[in-house]
């Protein structure tokens, strides 16, 4: 026990040695659900987002390709982020072949690995059965749902962030810092997979470290300053081998506008994603939503991650207020301190950023709102005898309700039975956790287990819709497959926009002619855009070079480099496909299509315009 404000506020002890058979029955239970959710046919989607899985399988052919994360196999230009997530995705296509099974399954098993390392963090210091809670919400936020399911670096970001976490929640406890060096390496590998995105849980880590752990300030600051290093080594390892190896002896940087990854990190995913200012975008803020505070619960993310985010707020005032007058080390606070601070930075991030964001990027919020979830909700009933405590309890129900019935308001042709029942029982269990102090044991905890059940019902049930929909194209959106839901309704996949966001399927024949003497040339072909050279290069199993990167922006190759690739015999056919004209950076890719189309004879095949540009 720990006296919190004038009263006794209980706070688990670590489990004894030997965990009970019912505690091993009901985490296995929860992997095990898990896993069958984001397993469950899985191949569905296919290809999903073609661009990673056009670099997967170029990393699956040849190992320079993977190193810098490729888009073809030739090494032409690479992806527009850090390469750790095509390196997991390119390692799985080598051991078990191309396929769409090889390439998601990775991202399902981080899911898998995400709950149980948000259930064992949450345990360590709240007990068993906020661990589960915990773990449940993540695996039932929709957003999850969605992203461990699919093939974009997010997935990989979420389990790194989340073993941080538990590294940090480690190091706490025992002030060790060999366990803080490992959060740092592991939100250094972070970076390697979503660059600055990866950083915003620091200042949580951080600022927890130094207010909660057991040491002198001296030690603590000390302890952090080796961290620091530990992100810096685990995260700028890469960036620096591939600065000091020379233009043309590497593949093109993908999303620069100078073949370097400095400029990538600092610009077009770096502070142009606050600012809007994205040099090679195809739009800012205009184009990708309406920044504000209201944007996590509004249109753009709230079917995604809103379900149990008003929650999570009211826990993570709640229980600081609740242990405002526990010692410095409380453990309860710091866990809320850990995972709260998460919560705040990351979505004021992307609440206010101007630039590029999408609504799945929601993703990195899960952990921290299923962690103050599960925290709040067993602090606050172990503690139920005090009224702040049981009202928290309460007033975390009734929101919840609200906010499902809300965001259910916008699919009112999907299951119109849940949205009353969520309202109405979630109301009802709220008011009846009120009366929980005065009632007999079992009586309370069947309100308990009620108001648990109703609680994540809504978000269960729209993460079962969301896996039951395959997903395609850059902007997988969660929900059931109907029109005008809150994850945007209709197709579950982003195609469109000139050819930016979906990748073309080829015909056999055209695939067989791409592949036809493949051998004889560096690249089989090449066109604008890199999604387009992705569905190209995916029917065909050949290398087709992405000319001007994902937006055609780039200025790889110029106009110039590539006369010289045709003179040199290098590419056989362009694919006079095309593709929305960026509002800033190179025009070269457009000015390689006009020269191709005046100066060399087209053919139609499938349906597809070619040139072939090796006569």
């Amino acid at each position: 026990m720990t006296l919190v404000a004038d009263r006794p506020v209980a706070v688990a002890a670590p489990d004894a040695a030997g965990t009970p058979w019912p505690r091993r029955i009901s985490v296995t239970a929860l992997l095990l659900g898990t896993a069958v959710l984001y397993l469950w046919d899985l191949g569905a989607s296919g290809w999903a987002n073609a661009y990673y899985s056009a670099a997967a399988q170029a990393g699956g052919q040849s190992w320079s390709a993977w190193f810098f994360a490729a888009t073809d196999s030739a090494g032409g230009i690479t992806v527009d982020k850090t390469p750790a997530a095509v390196w997991v995705m390119g390692l799985s296509v080598r051991v078990f072949g191309l396929s769409p099974w090889s390439v998601l399954v990775p991202q399902a098993l981080a899911g898998v690995g995400s709950v149980w390392l948000l259930y064992a963090a949450v345990k360590r210091w709240s007990g068993h059965h906020a661990g589960l809670i915990s773990g449940a919400a993540l695996a039932l936020t929709p957003v999850a749902a969605l992203m461990f399911r699919f093939n974009n670096p997010d997935a990989l970001l979420v389990l790194l962030l989340t073993a941080a976490a538990y590294a940090t929640v480690r190091a706490i406890e025992k002030a060790s810092v060999r366990w803080l060096v490992l959060a740092g390496a592991l939100v250094g590998f972070g970076f390697l997979t979503k660059m600055l995105q990866a950083f915003l849980v620091l200042p949580a880590f951080g600022l927890a470290y130094l207010i909660a752990a057991p040491t002198s300030v001296k030690r603590r600051v000390a302890h952090l300053f080796a961290a620091v290093g530990a992100v810096i080594l685990a995260g700028g390892w890469w960036v620096a081998v591939v600065e000091l190896i020379p233009s043309g002896s590497r593949p093109y940087i993908g999303g620069s506008q100078n073949d370097s990854v400095l400029e990538l990190t600092l610009g077009y995913n770096g502070l142009g994603r606050l600012t809007g200012d994205e040099v090679g975008s195809v739009g800012g803020g205009a184009g990708w939503g309406s920044s504000g505070w209201s944007r996590l619960f509004g249109s753009e993310m709230g079917s995604e991650v809103a379900w149990l985010l008003p929650a999570a707020v009211l826990a993570l005032v709640g229980v600081i207020w609740l242990t405002r007058r526990a010692d410095r080390t409380d453990r309860t606070r710091a866990a809320v301190l850990v995972w709260g601070l998460w919560l705040v930075v990351t979505g004021v991030v992307f609440s206010l950023m101007d630039g590029i964001i999408h609504p799945y990027y929601a993703v990195a919020l899960a952990p921290a709102v299923g962690a103050l979830f599960g925290i709040g909700a067993v602090t606050a009933w172990r503690n139920r005898a005090d009224p702040a405590a049981i009202g928290l309890l309460a007033s975390g129900i009734a929101v919840t309700a609200v906010e499902a019935w809300l965001l259910l308001s916008r699919e009112s042709d999907w299951l119109p039975w849940l949205r009353p029942l969520v309202l109405v029982g979630g109301l009802t269990a709220a008011v009846a956790v009120l009366f929980v102090p005065a009632l007999p044991k079992l009586a309370g905890r069947a309100i308990a287990v009620f108001a648990l059940a109703i609680t994540l019902i809504a978000p269960g049930m729209y993460s079962v819709a969301t896996a039951a929909q395959s997903h395609s194209g850059a902007l997988p959106s969660v929900g059931p497959s109907t029109q005008g839901g809150p994850g945007g309704g209709g197709g579950r996949g982003g195609g469109g926009m000139g050819g930016l966001l979906g990748a073309p399927t080829p015909s056999a024949e055209l695939s067989a002619l791409l592949a036809a003497d493949a051998e004889n040339y560096t690249w089989a072909a090449a066109v604008v855009g890199s999604n387009n050279a992705a569905g190209y290069q995916l029917g065909s199993g050949v290398p087709v070079f992405a000319v001007g990167g994902f937006n055609g922006t780039d200025p790889a190759p110029t106009l110039a480099e590539f006369q010289r690739l045709v003179a040199a015999g290098e590419i056989h056919w362009f694919i006079g496909a095309t593709l929305m004209r960026g509002e800033s950076g190179s025009d070269d890719a457009h000015r390689i299509a006009e020269w191709v189309a005046q100066n060399y004879a087209a053919t139609t095949v499938g349906g597809v315009t070619l040139y072939d540009v090796s006569r």
